[in-house]
């Protein structure tokens, strides 16, 4: 009687793959707490670029890191027997690791390691702003065009965006509203760009953006302080008092720009006039300036916005022309066959 041959030992685990992804938004060092977990547990740590910004706060940590770019082949090899590896990617995420191992797994021949990607931190809303700030940087730096721009030879794209953008909210074109969003964005951090090179009085996007935190918090008691306001008009009333203390202005017209377009500065000089309380008629002349005064006046006690209805029928004044000039191409067409 034979005696019963041993049991084949049972192949060796095929390990784990961690992929590791961090965003350069987030200040190096600052992780998640699984993914410090993945790092102190590895049995390997491996990340190619020497020079990767997180390196030296996970030396610091007392994880061993080595700089090592492996194949697909000699990362599946290194996990054999049950060892985990971490891969600290790159700002490029690695894409020749991942493709590689697809592949390996897509001939069917290769026992795979568990693969696992791990983000190790994560943008913040309003992280991208980061990216605008940098690149802006750059560009007046190293641009021909852009690194002699002024405050005053812009100005003038900054009006020409603005009408873009209510165009666009005008059309309802969600698409385009984006995109004309994004170039305003632009105007406000090229001039906050310029600003830091000021000689005397410099100041940068981060002033611009914690002035008007501080505004919106002073002017929102009831949000940010122990005030209510439950109804829109409440709201505005706040705004008003904070508004007047800040400015102490000696007229309602001061803080109003009489650039604006006609129509949008009478509107606003009846507005300012209304929320005041004052009895100011408007003066008795003849004129179509004045009939145009008096309808925006009319408008804005009625809560229109008189630029807005004019850009309104003015589009529909639009529309009639491209009409009758479609009417007429066609019969001159008819007209040239004959």
């Amino acid at each position: 009687m034979n005696a019963t041959s041993p049991a084949a030992p049972s192949a060796a685990p095929p390990g784990r793959v961690v992929l590791l992804t961090t965003s350069h938004r987030v200040a190096p060092g600052l992780l998640s707490w699984p993914a410090w977990q993945a790092l102190h547990a590895a049995d390997r740590v491996l990340c190619a670029d020497g020079a990767h910004p997180q390196l030296p706060y996970l030396r610091e940590a007392g994880i061993a890191v080595e700089e090592a770019a492996p194949a697909a082949q000699d990362l599946v090899e290194a996990c054999a027997g049950g060892r985990t590896v971490v891969v600290v990617a790159t700002g490029e995420g690695e894409p020749a690791l991942t493709d590689g191992l697809a592949r390996l797994a897509g001939t069917g021949r290769v026992r795979m390691p568990e693969l696992e990607l791990l983000p190790a931190s994560y943008d913040l809303p309003g992280a991208r702003l980061l990216d605008l700030v940098q690149v802006m940087d750059r560009i007046r730096a190293e641009c021909p065009w852009s690194s002699l721009q002024t405050h005053k030879g812009l100005a003038k794209y900054g009006i020409e965006e603005a009408y873009e953008l209510v165009e666009a909210i005008e059309e309802g074109d969600r698409e385009e509203l984006r995109e004309e969003l994004g170039d305003v964005l632009l105007q406000v951090v090229f001039h906050a760009r310029i600003a830091e090179e000021h000689p005397e009085e410099p100041f940068s996007v981060d002033d611009v953006a914690g002035g008007i935190v501080a505004k919106l918090i002073h002017r929102h008691p009831h949000v940010f302080g122990g005030e209510t306001a439950t109804t829109p008009e409440e709201v505005k009333a706040h705004w008003l008092r904070t508004k007047a203390v800040e400015k102490q202005r000696t007229s309602v017209t001061e803080g109003i720009p009489m650039g604006q377009p006609g129509l949008a500065l009478a509107a606003k000089l009846a507005s300012r006039v209304r929320t005041a309380g004052l009895d100011v008629p408007l003066p008795r002349v003849e004129g179509i300036g004045y009939e145009l005064l008096a309808l925006a006046v009319r408008a804005e006690a009625e809560g229109v916005d008189p630029e807005a209805a004019l850009r309104a029928a003015a589009r529909a004044y639009r529309d009639a022309i491209r009409a009758a000039e479609g009417t007429g191409e066609e019969v001159g067409g008819e007209a040239a066959g004959e």
